[in-house]
């Protein structure tokens, strides 16, 4: 199959490519590298060396025979997109071309419509696309479960049986975002949803748990790692957690730290959108998975993070800083994930594995978190009208990256 990548320079798109290669399927990728711009923007950078990317297709063409077919440029110019999907009529895409940071949206109103504006119109110039040049290609979208927020009852895979009134028909689960971000995947939710409807497309949306890790089979080489990103802006908790430890910092899950979420590994969620990928839904099918291992509280990763810190001689404590965000400290979560089970997904990285796993890494890149540790701790407020003098005032001036001089795709590999 021919699949298109779209985003594939960022964290899940760039292992997503190296798997499916390997699985014989044949790769397009299609990227801006704004993700690189906004991690320099809020003062960080990857754990992990991250090479500028026509160094990334040179290794994959060197280090695994495979060449990955190329095209930058930006989702919200509806000619470009258009012109993409004319030229390769792919079989499938994987829609990864979004901005992914809750905290980033909610920094000011800026970032706010910038994600909204951004992810929705890149979501609707794919699905335009697509009726228009490429109506059998199979869309997958990242979607997130933080679409569903966390109501008080068991979370189904997108639909729901409901009667009211005498009345009975099964509607869509009602979506309870917690930011702006999750607000404009919500958005695009809809719109895949309806253009499934009008137009008899296909669409798989993967509500994405929280993925851990940084290798998958596929990465044998440094040259071929994802990214890792452990600021507060770009970060997650867990990845935050980690270089906290290895920083020798305190472990700050917030407030009372009993949030739940739902946890997947960087190679099971590989696993996942290539068996999306490669079991289409029918003309017409919008169906939804909910994509994720296991639920675990933002505490459980401490403590998790903590007993392996201390197997390695590392001693971090545990601090509850007042929680930045507007969400229950404490609520009931379980959400139901049953239809990758039924294409044949099994698990294969336990998370405490993983977690050693990563703590080898980043030991390894301890000089790249050092160099960036005051990224770590929370600015970004969700009840702040204006996050940006809190997150400005964090970065020591001599230390705050310049502006961009160039569109070009910046290395994040250590200076010579």
């Amino acid at each position: 199959m021919k699949v298109l990548i779209t985003g594939i320079d960022g964290y899940s798109g760039w292992p997503l490519a190296l798997h499916l290669l390997s699985r014989g399927h044949s790769v397009v990728g299609l990227d801006n590298f704004v993700t690189r711009r906004r991690v320099r923007e809020v003062g960080s950078w990857s754990a992990t060396p991250i090479p500028a990317f026509p160094r990334r297709l040179a290794a994959v063409k060197e280090l695994l025979g495979k060449e990955i077919e190329f095209h930058r440029g930006d989702m919200t110019d509806y000619p470009f997109v258009r012109q993409v999907l004319a030229e390769e009529r792919p079989d499938a895409i994987v829609h990864l071309a979004e901005q992914r940071s809750a905290p980033y949206s909610m920094i000011d109103v800026d970032h706010a419509v910038a994600t909204q504006v951004e992810n929705i119109t890149g979501t609707l110039h794919l699905v335009y696309a697509m009726r228009e040049c490429s109506p059998e290609t199979h869309l997958v979208k990242m979607g997130t479960m933080g679409e569903y927020g966390t109501p008080n009852v068991d979370i189904p895979e997108g639909f729901f049986d409901v009667e009211f009134r005498g009345r009975k028909d099964r509607l869509p689960f009602p979506r309870q975002a917690s930011s702006w971000y999750h607000w404009s995947k919500v958005f695009d939710s809809g719109d895949v949803m309806f253009a499934t409807k009008v137009w008899k497309l296909r669409a798989t949306d993967v509500m994405q748990g929280v993925i851990y890790g940084i290798r998958t089979p596929e990465i044998t080489d440094d040259r071929l790692l994802t990214r890792f990103d452990f600021d507060e802006t770009w970060g997650t908790a867990l990845n935050r957690f980690i270089a906290q430890a290895v920083l020798g910092l305190p472990i700050t899950p917030y407030g009372k730290g009993e949030q739940r979420r739902g946890f997947i590994a960087l190679e099971d969620s590989m696993q996942s959108l290539r068996l999306a990928v490669e079991n289409p839904p029918s003309a017409g099918e919008y169906r939804v998975f909910n994509q994720f291992d296991q639920a675990y509280s933002v505490n459980e990763l401490a403590q998790l993070v903590h007993r392996v810190a201390g197997e390695l001689g590392l001693s971090p404590t545990i601090d509850h800083p007042p929680d930045p965000r507007v969400e229950a400290e404490q609520h009931y979560y379980l959400p139901l994930h049953d239809n990758l089970l039924a294409l044949g997904y099994q698990r294969t990285r336990a998370l405490e594995d993983v977690v050693r796993e990563i703590f080898r890494d980043l030991l390894r890149f301890r000089r790249r978190l050092e160099a960036r540790r005051y990224v770590v701790m929370p600015t970004v407020q969700w009840r702040s009208a204006d996050s940006r003098p809190a997150l400005s005032a964090r970065i020591p001036p001599a230390q705050k990256p310049p502006p961009p001089q160039s569109s070009e795709p910046a290395s994040e590999e250590p200076p010579a």
